[in-house]
C-alpha cells in the first residue's frame, strides 16, 4: 500500500475564487524551500512522506558519540553532528541539509514501482546516490593505488544506512564550504579522504596516540574547517594569482587552478601536504626557490602548440603533400600510372624519413615547452623526453642510410636488380617496426572497449606498457566511444579526407609541377634589382608554391563545412525538424497536434512494473508514426473523451494567454486562437476560430451546388475537411442553443422552435435532409442569422422590434421556404410549427417571446462572438496571429511535438532541477528617463522600440486600456512600471531572463494540477476559467474595475485559479531559480536602483532566489566575505536572509563569471542544473517540455548516458537591423545544424555557453560547470565541455526544446564579441585541455575537435596569411622581373583553385552554407535562397569578410603575444551613430592598417607587373584581394547608422583631428591619441622573447617596398648595384631629419617667438625645392619617381615605428623615443586621412545616405519601420 498522502481538494470554493497561495508556516526562522527544522509546519511540501522520510533518516544520531566542546540537542541530526565534530559552519550545515533532503525525497518519489513504505527512506536511493556522488573519489583512490576510506559494514548490518548517510553528508559539507577549491575536484578528494578517515576514527572510537583520549579532529571548533583546511590552500592560490600580475605574467610563471588540482594526481601529495596540512610544505611556500612549480602541464605561448597538440593531423597533411608531389612530379595523367614506376615507389619511401623528422620535432617541442615539469620527483619524465628525441633522431638516420643504400645499389647496377630490391625489402622491414605503434593504435581503435578497459584498469602492468606513449593523467582515460559511433564518424571523415585529397592532387599540386620545372630550368633571367641568389630561380618557386601550400593546409575546413552541412541536413530530416514550418501547415495538422500534445506532455498511466519494455517502446513508436503521418484518426479519441479534449484546451489556452501577456497577440487574436470549453450542447471539439473561419461558407456553397444529391454524398464532401465538419456541427448546435436561449421558455414560439429543431434532427439522423429541405434557402437563413447576432451584440440598448422582425423572417424562411413540400397553415399547426391562435399569424409572432441575455453575462457574449466569427468570416485567417515571433513560436512548438522525445513523467516523478544565472551590473529594468531621453539623433529608446515592435506596442496599449487606463497619455503616470517592463522585455535585461525562467515554475504548477486533477476538476474548472476570462475581455470593456498586471497574469483567465495548494509545494520541490547577483550587497549599500529592481523581481517571483557576496568591514584593513542567499518572504513582506556562509577571502581569484557561478552553485538544488546567461529568454510552451528533456539523462547515447544535455537556442535579436540579422543567422546555423553534427555523428559537442543542462551531481564532484583560471580560461564555458569529455562524460544535443538568446546588434559590439571569442580560442591553443583532447581521442574525433574549435580560427587566420603570401609573392615576381619570363607560370589551374578557395572562405562560406542548408530544412529552399540573396544585397559578404579580419587579428595576436581579456560588449539597442575617431580607435590596427598595406601592395603590383597590362587578367587575379581591402576599410562606415551623412562626416573628421592632436597621457584613450597608442602596445608587455623576435621579423616586410621600388625609379638609371638601395636610405634619413628640425622649432619657437618658427619652415621649404630642382636638372628623375618613392619610403618608416614599439623597453628612456611617438602620430593622421577620403566622397555623393539606411535597416523596413525618419530626429511622439 502506498502511504503517500494526497492533498485533499478544498471545499466551498466558488467558480471565480482566486488561486490558493501556498500556506506559510507561522515560524520566525526563515527557510529556503522546505521548513525541515519544523516538520509539523503546514507547508505543501511536507505533505509528502518522502520528505519526512529523508529528514527522519538524518535524525538517526541518537547513539553516536557526542561532539566535545558543544552542547548537543535532541533535535540535532547527522549533519549537525558532523558540523560540530569537523568545524563546519552552521549555515553550510543547514544549506546542505535541505539540499540532501530534497534530493533524497525527489529520488524516492521517482521510484517505480513505489516502495512499500513511503515514509521510510529507501536504502537503494541512498546507495545509488552515494555511489554517484563519490564515484570520482573512488576513481581517484584507484588511480593513486590508495584504499578508499568509505568503509561500509555488510549489507545486513542495520548501521549501514547511517554510515552511508554520514559519508554522503561529509562530502556535501566539504563541497559546500570549499569556496574557490570547488574548481579543484581532486584536491577536494584529498581533503575528503583524510576527513573520512577521521570520521572512521570517531565512529570506531579510535584512541588518539598523542593524547591517549578518544580521537577528536583538529578542526573541531568554530570555523575550524574553513580556517584550518580551506584558507591555507586558498591563500596559496591567492599568492599564485598575485604572481600572475593580473594575468599579464606568462602562464608558465604561476600555478593556476588546474596546477593546484593536478598536484593531487600523484602520491607525492600524501608525503608533502600531509594531514593535518603541513603549512611548511613547499606546496604552500611562496618562496621562489622552494615553491612547487607547474604541475602536469606548462602553458607556453607559441604557434607551435597548434602542431604539438594536433601532431597526427599535420603528419597526415605533410606526408600526403609529399607523396602527391612525388607522384605528380612523374608527369603522368593519373597517380596510379605513376605508381607503376619503381623509381616513384622508392621515392615514396622518403615519407618515412619525413615522418621520423616530424616525430623528432614533436619530441623537441615536448622537451622545449615542458622541461620545467622535470624535478627530482619526476625524473622519469625527463628521461622519456631525452629518449624520445634520441629514438626519433635514430630512426631518421636509419631511414636515411637505408634509403641511400637503395639508390647506390641501383646506380651501381644501373637497374632495379635483385640486390637493389632486397635493400628495398630491408627498408620496408625497418618501416614495419617503425609503424608498430600506429598499427597497435589502429587495432585498439577498431576495438575501443579494449582501450577503455586498459586505460580505466589502473593496473601497474598497463602503466608500464603505456609509459612511453603518454604521461599518466587522471583525466583523458577511457574516453573512446562505442563501435557504432566509431563507424559513423569514421565514415564521415573518410569521405571528407577523400574529397580533399582528390581535389588537392588534381587541382592544387599537380598543375603546379609543370610551371615549377619550367621555372627551375629557366636560364638567363634578367633581374631588375640586385639579386643575391642568381644561380637559379628557387625564391620564385617558393613564392609560387607558398600560397598553394597554405591553402592546402587550410581547405580541409571547407570540405568539413560542406560535408557537415549535408550531414546536419540528413540528421535534421530524420529528426523531423521543419515539418511544420508555418501556421498554414499547423492548420492542416492541428487535430493531430492535439493528440501529439496529449501523447508527449501528459504522463502515461504507470502500472506497478512500468519499465520501458520492448513492447512498450514499439507501441510508442507506432503511435508517433500515426501522429506524424496522419495515419488513422487519433483526434477522434480527443473528440470522444471530454476530459482529454478539455485537458488539451487548458494547456493550449494557457499558451495563448502567455502570448497575450507578452503582447505578441491582441485580445481579438486571443479569442480567435483559444479553445473554448464544450458548452451550448456542442457535440464536436471546438477548434480555434482561426481554423474554422470560412469553412461554413464553403460548406454552404457545397450544399447549394449539390442541391439534388443525397445527404450522405453532401455530408461526405463536407467531412473531407475535418474543420468544415466541426464548423457545420458547431454552428448548427450553437444556433439551436442560442435561439432556444433567447426565446422565452413557456411561450408558443419556444415550442415551435423546439419542434422545428427536433424535426431537423430527425431528418439528419435518417439522412433525408436534402430530400425534405431546399438547400438553396440556407444562404438566406445564414444572412438573417448574422443580422440577429449583430443585433444581440450591439452595445447600446437593443431594438426589440428589429430583433422580432429578424426572428419573424427566420421563421418564414425556415417554415415556409425551406421545406421542399409546401404545407398549409393547418398542417403546420397540426405539426406544432405554427401558432394555434389565429390572431398570432398577423405578424405578431415572437413579439412577446424574446428575452435578451443579461448585459453582464460576458460568457454568453463571448460564445456569441465566436459564433459570429464562424458564420460571418470570409477570410481563411492565414495571418492569425499577425506577429512574426508568435507565429514562429507556435510553429516550432507544434513541430517539436512530432519529434522524438521521451515521454513525460508526472511532475512528482520528474527530476528536480535548478537554473543558475550569473549577473554582474547590467540593466535589470530600463529606467523611465532612459526610455524617454533622446540620443544625439533625437531618437528615444521607447520611440525606437515602438517602431521596431509596432504591433506589440498596440497590443500593450490595448491591454493597458483594458486594465483601466483611460487615456494614452496616462502611460507615463498610471502605468510607468508596466511600460518599463514592456520595454525591458524587448531588451537584453535581467527582468526578461527572470520572466522567461519563471515560466518553468508556472508550467510545473499547471502540469502538477493536471496530473492530480479529477475529471470533475478539469471539466468544471474549464468552464470557470472561461467564464472569468470572459469577464476580463468582454469587448475590450473592463468589468469589475482595473486590475494590475500581476493579478491579470496570475488569475485572469488562467488555469492557476483552479489550484488547490499542493501544486506550489511540488513546483518548489522540483524547481529553483538562483540569480548570482555578485554586487547585490554593494548595490544595496549604495542605494543603487538595480538593488530595488532585483528586490521587485524577488517580490513577484516566489521561486526566485538571489545569491550575492557580502563584504563585512571589521576594521581598517580587515574584511570578511560571505556567500549570502536571500529571498522575499511573502508573509513578512520583506527580504529575508536564508544562508550566510563565510568565505576564506575575496571571491574573484580567476575570471569573474565562473567565480560568480561557483559561489552561487551551492544554493542550487536538484539532479540537473541549467545554466542561463543574462541575455537569454524562455517561453512558456517550451517550459512544458522540460520534464521530457530531463528524462534524456536516463537514455544511453552510444555507450554512456548524457552528462550535458545540449539545448537549441533561438536568437531573438535578428529583427533589429540587417547587421543583427547577419549575426543571428550566423549564430543560428551554429546552435542548430553545427551543434547537431557535433553531437551526432561526430561525438565532440562541447558546452558553448548556455542554455545547456548539466548533470548537477556529476559536475559538482568534477570541478563545476566552468573553469576560472585567469586569462587561459577566458572562454570559460567551453572548458566545461572539454572537462566533461576528458572525464568520460557525454554531451548530447536536443532540438525539440529551445531557449531564447540575445546577440550583439551593432558592428562595434559584434567586433568586440568576435575579438573576445577569437582571443579565447587563442588561449585554448595553449591549454592542457586542448592538448589532451588532441592526444587522448582517436584520430577522427581529434579531427572533429580541431576543426570545430581552435582549428576554425587557425584556418581563418591562415586564409588571411595566404592572401598576404600570395600578394607578396606576386609583388616579388613583378618587382624582380621574373614574372616577364614565366608568363605560363601564371596561367594555371592551381592559381585559379587557390584564388577561388580564398574568395569562398573570405565571403563567409563557413557561415553561409550551413545557414542556407539549415534555413532550407526549417523554412524551405526558396525562402532560404531568397534570404541569402537579400543578405548579399545588404552587403553581408562585407560583414563576413570584416569579421574574418577581426578573428584573424585577435587570434594571431593572442597566440603570439597574449593579452586576451574579457570585453564587455554591451547589450543595448544600436541606432546611434559612432564617430570616426571611435571607429578608428577600434579598427585601426586590426583592419585599417592591414587593408592599407594590402592596397599599397596591389597598387605597386599594378604599376610594376607585366600582367597588369592585361586588365582582365589583373582583375581576375586581384578581385578577391581588392574586395578584402574594401571590406576592411569601409565596413565600419557601411554598417554605421548615418555613416554617409555629410555633416556628420565633417564633424567626425574635426573630432578625429582634435583627438589625434591632443597631447597628454593622463586621460582616457577616447580623449588622447597618445594614451590609445600606448594601450595598443599592451600586448607586448605579456609577450616573451620569441614573440618579440617573430614580431620584428614580420615587421621587416615593410622594408621590401623600398628595396623593390628604388631599382624601378628612373633616377637609378638601370643600375642594379646594392649601393642604389643603400643610398636610398639617405633620402629617408634626410626626411626624418627635416621632420625633427621642424618639430624642434615648433616646440621651441611656435608659442613665443613665432617669427623664428616661420623662418625655419621657410628655409626647409626652400631647401626642399632647391633639391628637387637640382634632381630634375642633373638626374633622370621624373614626377612619377616622386610618387613611387612615397610608396617606397612610407612603408619603411612604418616598419621602423613597429620595430621601435617592440623595442620600447630599451628605447623609451632615450631621446629617440619622442621622435618615434611624433612620427607614429603623423602616420596615424595619414592613415585616418586615407580612410576618410572614400568615406567623404561617398558622403558627398547624393543618395548614398538613403541607400545605406535602407541596407542597414532593411529588415526593420519590412516590418513597417521608418528608420530614415527616426535617424533624422523627426520624432513625432511627444512624451507627456
Amino acid at each position: 500500500m502506498n502511504l503517500r498522502q494526497r492533498p485533499l481538494p478544498t471545499g466551498g470554493r466558488g467558480p471565480h475564487a482566486p488561486p490558493v497561495p501556498p500556506p506559510r508556516p507561522l515560524l520566525s526562522e526563515p527557510f529556503n524551500i522546505i521548513p525541515i527544522h519544523n516538520l509539523l509546519a503546514d507547508h505543501p511540501s511536507l505533505r509528502y512522506p518522502e520528505v519526512r522520510a529523508a529528514a527522519a533518516a538524518l535524525r538517526a544520531a541518537g547513539d553516536l558519540r557526542k561532539p566535545p566542546f558543544n552542547q548537543w540537542h535532541e533535535t540535532m541530526d547527522l549533519l549537525d553532528w558532523l558540523g560540530l565534530f569537523f568545524g563546519f559552519q552552521k549555515d553550510n550545515v543547514q544549506n546542505q541539509r535541505e539540499n540532501l533532503v530534497l534530493h533524497l525525497a525527489n529520488s524516492q518519489m521517482r521510484l517505480q514501482p513505489p516502495p512499500a513504505a513511503a515514509d521510510r527512506l529507501d536504502h537503494g536511493v541512498l546507495h545509488r546516490f552515494r555511489q554517484k556522488l563519490l564515484k570520482n573519489y573512488t576513481s581517484w583512490c584507484s588511480f593513486l593505488g590508495k584504499r578508499s576510506q568509505v568503509r561500509l559494514p555488510n549489507r545486513h548490518n542495520p548501521d549501514i544506512e547511517r554510515r552511508e548517510l554520514l559519508y554522503v553528508c561529509l562530502y556535501l559539507l566539504i563541497w559546500g564550504e570549499a569556496a574557490n577549491l570547488r574548481f579543484t575536484p581532486e584536491c577536494l578528494c584529498y581533503i575528503y579522504h583524510h576527513m573520512a578517515l577521521e570520521l572512521n576514527y570517531i565512529l570506531d572510537d579510535h584512541i588518539d596516540e598523542n593524547t591517549g583520549q578518544l580521537f577528536v579532529p583538529s578542526t573541531c571548533r568554530q570555523f575550524g574547517f574553513l580556517n584550518e583546511v580551506i584558507t591555507p590552500i586558498y591563500t596559496t592560490m591567492k599568492g599564485e594569482v598575485a604572481r600572475s600580475r593580473n594575468g599579464t605574467a606568462p602562464h608558465s610563471a604561476w600555478r593556476n587552478y588546474d596546477d593546484i588540482n593536478e598536484y593531487f594526481w600523484s602520491r607525492r601529495c600524501f608525503k608533502k601536504v600531509k594531514w593535518p596540512l603541513d603549512l611548511s610544505s613547499n606546496f604552500f611556500s611562496a618562496d621562489r626557490e622552494k615553491r612547487v612549480g607547474k604541475t602536469g602541464f606548462v602553458e607556453q605561448r607559441t604557434f607551435w602548440n597548434i602542431f604539438r597538440s594536433f601532431d597526427r593531423l599535420w603528419v597526415l597533411l605533410i606526408l600526403y603533400f609529399q607523396a602527391a608531389a612525388i607522384v605528380s612530379w612523374a608527369g603522368r595523367d593519373y597517380p596510379w600510372q605513376a605508381l607503376q614506376s619503381r623509381d616513384v615507389q622508392v621515392e615514396l619511401l622518403t615519407l618515412f624519413i619525413t615522418w621520423s623528422g616530424l616525430r623528432f620535432i614533436q619530441s623537441i617541442l615536448d622537451a622545449g615547452t615542458q622541461y620545467s615539469l622535470v624535478t627530482r620527483e619526476t625524473k622519469l619524465l625527463g628521461i622519456r623526453m631525452v629518449l624520445k628525441s634520441m629514438v626519433a633522431l635514430t630512426w631518421g638516420v636509419v631511414f636515411g642510410v637505408f634509403y641511400a643504400r637503395i639508390w647506390s645499389q641501383k646506380n651501381s647496377d644501373r637497374s632495379w636488380s635483385f640486390e637493389a630490391n632486397q635493400r628495398i625489402l630491408i627498408f620496408l622491414k625497418a618501416a614495419l617496426v617503425f609503424i608498430v605503434p600506429e598499427l597497435l593504435a589502429l587495432v585498439l581503435f577498431i576495438v575501443p572497449w579494449v582501450r577503455n578497459f586498459i586505460e580505466d584498469a589502473d593496473w601497474q602492468i598497463f602503466n608500464v606498457f603505456t609509459w612511453w606513449f603518454y604521461s599518466r593523467t587522471f583525466v583523458g582515460r577511457g574516453v573512446r566511444e562505442g563501435l557504432v559511433d566509431n563507424i559513423k564518424y569514421t565514415l564521415f571523415w573518410i569521405a571528407v579526407l577523400a574529397s580533399k585529397f582528390t581535389f588537392s592532387y588534381f587541382l592544387q599540386i599537380r598543375p603546379l609541377v609543370g610551371p615549377t620545372i619550367s621555372l627551375l630550368n629557366l636560364r638567363g633571367v634578367t633581374y631588375r634589382w640586385h639579386e643575391f641568389f642568381t644561380s637559379n630561380n628557387r625564391v620564385a618557386v617558393v613564392m609560387l608554391w607558398a600560397p598553394v601550400v597554405l591553402i592546402y593546409l587550410v581547405d580541409l575546413q571547407i570540405w568539413y563545412t560542406i560535408f557537415s552541412s549535408f550531414s546536419g541536413l540528413l540528421t535534421g530530416l530524420f529528426s523531423h525538424i521543419g515539418e511544420i514550418r508555418n501556421i498554414n501547415q499547423l492548420r492542416l495538422r492541428f487535430q493531430f497536434f492535439a493528440s501529439a500534445l496529449q501523447f508527449n506532455l501528459m504522463p502515461e498511466d504507470h502500472t506497478l512494473n512500468s519499465e520501458a519494455t520492448v513492447v512498450h517502446r514499439i507501441r510508442d513508436a507506432m503511435h508517433r508514426i500515426k501522429l506524424r503521418y496522419g495515419l488513422g484518426q487519433p483526434y477522434k479519441k480527443i473528440e470522444s473523451s471530454q476530459v482529454e479534449a478539455t485537458r488539451f484546451a487548458l494547456i493550449w489556452n494557457e499558451i495563448i494567454i502567455t502570448l497575450r501577456e507578452e503582447d505578441l497577440i491582441s485580445d481579438q487574436e486571443l479569442e480567435l486562437l483559444e479553445l473554448p470549453p464544450n458548452c451550448w450542447d456542442i457535440k464536436v471539439v471546438r477548434w480555434p476560430c482561426a481554423l474554422l473561419c470560412n469553412e461554413l461558407l464553403i460548406a454552404l456553397s457545397q450544399a447549394r451546388e449539390l442541391v439534388d444529391t443525397s445527404d450522405r454524398w453532401v455530408w461526405s464532401r463536407i467531412c473531407k475537411v475535418e474543420y468544415r465538419r466541426c464548423a457545420v456541427t458547431e454552428a448548427y448546435d450553437s444556433i439551436k442553443y442560442l435561439l432556444l436561449q433567447i426565446i422565452k421558455y413557456d411561450t408558443e414560439e419556444y415550442s415551435i422552435a423546439t419542434k422545428f429543431f427536433l424535426e431537423v434532427d430527425d431528418y439528419l439522423r435518417f439522412e433525408k435532409f436534402t430530400g425534405a429541405y431546399k438547400t438553396t434557402v440556407l444562404p438566406k437563413i445564414h444572412e438573417h442569422l448574422i443580422s440577429l447576432i449583430e443585433l444581440l451584440l450591439l452595445p447600446e440598448k437593443k431594438n426589440i422590434e428589429r430583433m422580432v422582425n429578424v426572428m419573424q423572417a427566420l421563421y418564414e424562411l425556415a417554415i415556409r421556404e425551406l421545406p421542399r413540400v409546401k404545407k398549409s397553415v393547418a398542417q403546420l399547426r397540426q405539426e406544432g410549427l405554427a401558432p394555434l391562435n389565429p390572431n398570432t399569424a398577423d405578424g405578431l409572432l415572437f413579439e412577446n417571446a424574446v428575452q435578451l441575455p443579461d448585459a453582464d453575462d460576458a460568457f454568453f457574449f463571448r460564445q456569441l462572438r465566436r459564433l459570429r466569427t464562424i458564420l460571418n468570416s470570409r477570410d481563411s485567417m492565414h495571418n492569425v496571429p499577425k506577429n512574426l515571433e508568435a507565429r514562429r513560436r507556435v510553429a516550432f512548438f507544434s513541430n517539436s511535438l512530432f519529434m522524438n522525445m521521451p515521454r513525460a513523467p508526472q511532475v512528482e516523478k520528474m527530476m528536480a532541477f535548478s537554473v543558475l544565472t550569473p549577473y554582474y551590473d547590467e540593466e535589470v529594468l530600463f529606467g523611465k528617463e532612459m526610455l524617454r531621453s533622446p540620443n544625439e539623433d533625437g531618437v528615444s529608446t521607447l520611440f525606437y522600440l515602438q517602431k521596431i515592435y509596432a504591433d506589440e506596442w498596440e497590443n500593450f496599449m490595448e491591454r493597458m486600456r483594458r486594465e483601466g487606463m483611460q487615456d494614452d497619455s496616462h502611460i507615463w503616470t498610471m502605468k510607468t512600471r508596466e511600460l518599463r517592463l514592456w520595454a525591458s522585455y524587448r531588451g537584453q535585461t535581467l527582468s526578461r531572463t527572470v520572466r522567461g525562467m519563471m515560466y518553468y515554475y508556472r508550467a510545473l504548477k499547471m502540469l502538477s494540477f493536471l496530473d492530480a486533477a479529477s475529471e470533475m476538476d478539469i471539466r468544471q474548472g474549464s468552464q470557470d476559467i472561461f467564464s472569468l476570462g470572459s469577464l476580463k475581455m468582454n469587448s475590450g470593456v473592463n468589468i469589475g474595475g482595473a486590475t494590475n498586471t500581476r493579478s491579470l497574469n496570475r488569475a485572469g483567465s488562467s488555469v492557476s485559479m483552479l489550484y488547490k495548494g499542493h501544486e506550489f509545494g511540488v513546483a518548489l520541490m522540483k524547481y529553483t531559480y538562483v540569480v548570482a547577483c555578485q554586487l547585490y550587497g554593494v548595490h544595496k549599500g549604495k542605494g543603487d536602483h538595480r538593488a530595488d529592481e532585483v528586490l521587485y523581481l524577488m517580490k513577484n517571483n516566489e521561486a526566485l532566489r538571489v545569491a550575492y557576496v557580502d563584504e563585512v568591514h571589521l576594521g581598517r584593513e580587515e574584511v570578511e566575505y560571505y556567500s549570502v542567499l536571500v529571498k522575499y518572504d511573502q508573509q513578512l513582506k520583506k527580504e529575508v536572509e536564508i544562508y550566510r556562509i563565510k568565505l576564506p577571502g575575496p571571491l574573484k581569484l580567476g575570471e569573474g563569471k565562473p567565480e560568480n557561478q561557483n559561489h552561487a552553485i551551492i544554493f542550487t538544488r536538484g539532479d540537473a542544473l541549467q545554466t542561463i546567461d543574462m541575455n537569454q529568454d524562455n517561453y512558456f510552451e517550451e517550459a512544458l517540455k522540460m520534464r521530457n528533456l530531463l528524462e534524456e539523462f536516463k537514455v544511453t547515447y552510444g555507450i554512456r548516458k548524457p552528462t550535458i544535455l545540449g539545448v537549441r537556442e533561438n536568437i531573438f535579436t535578428g529583427s533589429v537591423s540587417s547587421l543583427a540579422w547577419f549575426m543571428s543567422a550566423q549564430e543560428m546555423s551554429f546552435v542548430t545544424l553545427g551543434q547537431r553534427v557535433l553531437a551526432n555523428p561526430l561525438k565532440v559537442r562541447m558546452h558553448y555557453g548556455h542554455p545547456d543542462v548539466f548533470d548537477r551531481f556529476w559536475f559538482l564532484t568534477r570541478g563545476g560547470i566552468s573553469k576560472a583560471s585567469r586569462v587561459i580560461n577566458i572562454s570559460e564555458d567551453i572548458y566545461a565541455g572539454f572537462n566533461c569529455t576528458l572525464r568520460g562524460g557525454n554531451v548530447t544535443h536536443h532540438e525539440y526544446i529551445q531557449v531564447g538568446k540575445g546577440r550583439d546588434v551593432g558592428l562595434n559590439q559584434i567586433s568586440m564579441f568576435e575579438a573576445k571569442v577569437a582571443s579565447g580560442n587563442g588561449e585554448q591553443v595553449l591549454s592542457r585541455d586542448i592538448y589532451r583532447l588532441g592526444h587522448r581521442l582517436d584520430f577522427f574525433r581529434m579531427l572533429s575537435v580541431f576543426y570545430t574549435t581552435v582549428g576554425f580560427f587557425f584556418n581563418n587566420m591562415m586564409v588571411v596569411v595566404m592572401v598576404y603570401t600570395f600578394l607578396w609573392g606576386r609583388l616579388y615576381l613583378a618587382l624582380s622581373g621574373v614574372e616577364e619570363f614565366v608568363r605560363k607560370a601564371n596561367n594555371n589551374r592551381a592559381l585559379g583553385a587557390i584564388l577561388n578557395q580564398q574568395f569562398v572562405i573570405q565571403i563567409g562560406i563557413f557561415t553561409a552554407m550551413p545557414m542556407i542548408v539549415e534555413n532550407s530544412l526549417e523554412r524551405g529552399f526558396l525562402p532560404a535562397f531568397w534570404d541569402f540573396m537579400t543578405m548579399q544585397l545588404q552587403f553581408s559578404s562585407f560583414f563576413y569578410t570584416f569579421s574574418m579580419g577581426t578573428r584573424a587579428h585577435f587570434f594571431g595576436r593572442t597566440i603570439l603575444h597574449g593579452g586576451a581579456k574579457y570585453r564587455a560588449t554591451g547589450r543595448g539597442f544600436v541606432v546611434q551613430h559612432k564617430s570616426f575617431a571611435e571607429n578608428y580607435r577600434l579598427y585601426a590596427r586590426s583592419h585599417f592598417v592591414k587593408g592599407i598595406e594590402l592596397g599599397v601592395i596591389l597598387l605597386v603590383y599594378a604599376s610594376s607587373s607585366a600582367l597588369a597590362a592585361n586588365t582582365f587578367v589583373y582583375i581576375l587575379m586581384t578581385i578577391s584581394s581588392w574586395f578584402l581591402v574594401l571590406s576592411w576599410i569601409m565596413a565600419p562606415f557601411v554598417f554605421n547608422p548615418s555613416g554617409f551623412d555629410w555633416l556628420k562626416t565633417v564633424y567626425d573628421f574635426d573630432d578625429f583631428l582634435s583627438w589625434i592632436k591632443y597631447r597628454g597621457i593622463l586621460v582616457k584613450s577616447d580623449q588622447s591619441w597618445e594614451t590609445w597608442w600606448y594601450e595598443e602596445q599592451d600586448h607586448f608587455r605579456t609577450t616573451g622573447l620569441w614573440g618579440k623576435l617573430l614580431e620584428i621579423i614580420l615587421d621587416l616586410r615593410f622594408f621590401f617596398f623600398q628595396y623593390g621600388i628604388v631599382y624601378h625609379l628612373n633616377i637609378a638609371g638601370g643600375n642594379k648595384s646594392i649601393a642604389v638601395y643603400l643610398l636610398s636610405w639617405i633620402y629617408l634619413i634626410v626626411a626624418v631629419g627635416i621632420y625633427i628640425v621642424v618639430a624642434y622649432a615648433r616646440d621651441k619657437y611656435a608659442a613665443r617667438e613665432h617669427i623664428y618658427y616661420r623662418l625655419v619652415q621657410f628655409l626647409v621649404i626652400l631647401l626642399t625645392v632647391l633639391v628637387v630642382v637640382l634632381l630634375l636638372h642633373f638626374t633622370n628623375v621624373t614626377a612619377v619617381d616622386f610618387i613611387k618613392s612615397l610608396l617606397a619610403f612610407i612603408p619603411t618608416g612604418w616598419g621602423i615605428i613597429l620595430i621601435a614599439q617592440v623595442l620600447r623597453p630599451f628605447m623609451q628612456t632615450s631621446v629617440v623615443w619622442e621622435t618615434v611617438v611624433a612620427l607614429a602620430r603623423l602616420y596615424d593622421m595619414l592613415f585616418g586621412l586615407i580612410v576618410m577620403v572614400p568615406l567623404a566622397f561617398l558622403s558627398w555623393m547624393p543618395g548614398f545616405q538613403q541607400m545605406q539606411t535602407r541596407i542597414l535597416f532593411n529588415e526593420a523596413f519590412s516590418r513597417g519601420l521608418q528608420i530614415s525618419r527616426i535617424l533624422t530626429g523627426k520624432n513625432s511622439y511627444q512624451d507627456t
